[in-house]
């Protein structure tokens, strides 16, 4: 019965999408939404060769429904997922039948066919200004140990000086800093680009470091991890989103607010200061400036100061 609900080509396309310099992660992801689709499969018992558009369908109300197995643990989930997370799978299967194709394999459905679900287009909050800079200058305020203050301070100063991902924080190394005020990063997908620091942001990273007394490569280093001789401990993404959480609360900063937040606000407050968004794409490391635009959302005031300004009735 195996034989009938496995997806054959998985492991090959894995391949392929490692040959293609995709990162781990990404390639965890794509196997995470295709073993989804196995379970559905090996649950309704039916071969991946009888697969169509009424399959697909159904396959869609089982990803909304509380009932789905969660690959790779085989428990039943919890929370039924949201519309993005639904169209991040349906891409998926649409790759993987893409692949099929160019391979030269039979597909029973077109990639075509898989549709994606409509979503909600929700206008993300923002924190003022001014609350931005309240949160990125708090670490210094609230944590007991000088050295973990002002490590803190400066990967969030980074964060919003720069725009990056804080994934793309995590992974510095304190040999990107070359005194000329910019870090070339390597991105989502690997891709690599320039990341602009701030004046502000420059000083505090540097006062940081000049108080590290250890051999780390990581720009932002655990104390236990360096203190204990280990050099290639990294601070994690986890603690810093919770580090995020309770400067806020401690604030008492109602939106909420994450190291994405961050990332948000600098190509936000860019764009209301008349950023073109074709330069705020190259600093987000955005492939698509449709990404950028539906990120930005061009900007609610910036959009409203220019109706004013340009329109040509009184």
């Amino acid at each position: 019965m195996r034989q009938y609900i496995v997806l054959d080509q998985l492991d090959d396309f894995l391949l392929y999408l490692k040959t293609q310099n995709y990162s781990n992660e990404t390639l965890y992801n794509y196997e995470r939404d295709l073993r989804q689709l196995e379970n559905y499969l090996a649950d309704e018992k039916i071969a991946f060769d009888k697969l169509d558009k009424q399959t697909i369908l159904r396959f869609k109300a089982y990803l909304t429904s509380r009932d789905r197995k969660l690959p790779f643990k085989g428990t039943t989930a919890v929370h039924k997922l949201e519309p993005g997370s639904i169209n991040r799978c349906l891409s998926s299967i649409r790759n993987y039948l893409r692949f099929l194709v160019d391979m030269d394999y039979k597909v029973p459905i077109s990639p075509d066919a898989i549709k994606l679900v409509k979503t909600d287009k929700k206008h993300p909050q923002v924190a003022e200004l001014s609350e931005l800079i309240r949160l990125i200058e708090s670490p210094e305020k609230f944590e007991k140990d000088e050295l973990v203050g002002l490590r803190n301070r400066a990967m969030l100063e980074v964060l919003l000086a720069t725009g990056m991902r804080i994934s793309e924080l995590v992974s510095l190394n304190k040999s990107q800093l070359d005194g000329t005020g910019r870090l070339f990063i390597r991105g989502k997908g690997k891709k690599e680009r320039f990341a602009y620091l701030t004046d502000r942001a420059t000083r505090q990273l540097e006062l940081y470091l000049s108080k590290r007394k250890d051999t780390a490569t990581a720009m932002f280093a655990p104390l236990r991890g360096v203190n204990a001789g280990k050099s290639t401990r990294r601070i994690s993404t986890n603690y810093l989103q919770e580090k995020i959480k309770q400067y806020r609360e401690k604030l008492r900063i109602n939106v909420p607010t994450s190291a994405h937040s961050l990332r948000h606000g600098f190509a936000t407050y860019l764009a209301e200061n008349g950023a073109n968004p074709a330069a705020i794409q190259v600093l987000l490391g955005h492939e698509s400036l449709d990404t950028t635009t539906r990120y930005v959302h061009a900007s609610d005031k910036f959009a409203e100061e220019t109706h004013h300004k340009h329109h040509p009735l009184p």
